[in-house]
């Protein structure tokens, strides 16, 4: 944002700290990022980036010595288009020649579509949590995304745009209760209206302060979705070693390694939809992995394996 009225040095230089701080205690805790390869235009008001994509890559590339050994995955998925390697800033290209000769980095390209909108696509494709704060009208674009995806997305209301827009908008809308879980839904069905209160920072609140804050909030979000398809009929003649195989392997590493929610559409759990075909077809939609045993050969089994790209198939 140009406008120093709405987007203060003093408010830019704090968003920047912030920014630099999270993504420390984010690397030191095994995160992974997504994160676009762009130009970096600064604000002719006080040089200033008005986008933060190029500290979060240094961010990331500074603190790489606390990330622990064993995190799965590439630490960044760099998305770029075709214009990518000669919009990087010069200050930044030692940075990105260092990583993309790496292991660290996988590279998503959205060139062939020239588009920023596939771009987004890609980001939402890729991450599993949204955390915005300024931008206009494609924050709220990638904030659909993710939302239509079932991916969490928190908003913060520094002061580096209008009200009305962007991730302030975001903010606004959450502070009512009825629409907080829209954006995010906490573990054990908690108070998501109470978190958004909470990260609404006042200027007096120090960063370390704010950070932490936000590190409580991502570690209390509801985790992402694993969706099982499996025999699920206690008649079938294979149903025990079904049942046991998900009680001690697929439940122990999904859930206890990987960290993913394990869903079962079983009968036993209040439904979202009146059918239980739009259930199915709902949870799929908005689960990241796909965890299908297909013993017995059930046509719905490969019906709901297909519809999901990253899958894991199964058979007794």
């Amino acid at each position: 944002m140009e406008d120093l009225a709405v987007a203060s040095t003093s408010d830019v230089e704090a968003a920047r700290e912030l920014v630099a701080s999270l993504v420390k205690e984010l690397v030191k805790r095994g995160a992974n990022f997504v994160i676009p390869v762009d130009a970096e235009k600064p604000r002719k008001t006080d040089g200033l980036p008005i986008c933060f994509d190029w500290l979060v890559w240094k961010s990331a590339r500074d603190n790489l010595a606390s990330r622990p050994q064993d995190v799965p995955g590439p630490m960044v998925v760099a998305v770029q288009h075709h214009k990518t390697e000669d919009q990087i800033p010069d200050e930044y290209v030692e940075l990105w020649d260092q990583l993309k000769a790496s292991q660290l980095i996988k590279i998503e390209s959205a060139a062939h579509w020239n588009m920023n909108s596939k771009r987004m696509e890609a980001q939402a494709r890729f991450g599993d949590i949204l955390i915005t704060l300024g931008g206009a009208e494609g924050v709220l674009y990638l904030a659909n995304l993710y939302h239509d995806a079932g991916k969490p997305i928190v908003p913060l209301n520094l002061a580096l745009s209008p009200e009305n827009t962007g991730s302030r908008r975001l903010y606004s809308f959450g502070l009512a209760s009825s629409h907080t879980r829209r954006l995010f839904q906490i573990a054990d069905d908690g108070d998501a209206h109470d978190w958004i209160n909470r990260i609404g920072f006042p200027k007096r609140q120090s960063i370390s302060d704010r950070v932490a804050a936000l590190i409580d909030l991502l570690e209390a979000l509801e985790r992402p979705k694993a969706f099982a398809v499996r025999l699920l009929n206690p008649e079938h003649e294979d149903y025990a070693d079904v049942q046991n195989f998900f009680d001690m392997v697929v439940r122990p590493v999904v859930e206890g390694e990987l960290g993913y929610r394990l869903i079962v559409i079983n009968g036993q759990h209040a439904f979202e939809h009146a059918r239980i075909d739009q259930e199915i077809f709902a949870k799929l939609h908005r689960s990241s992995l796909l965890v299908a045993d297909i013993t017995g050969g059930r046509p719905n089994c490969f019906l709901e394996l297909g519809m999901h790209s990253d899958a894991l198939c199964l058979q007794w």
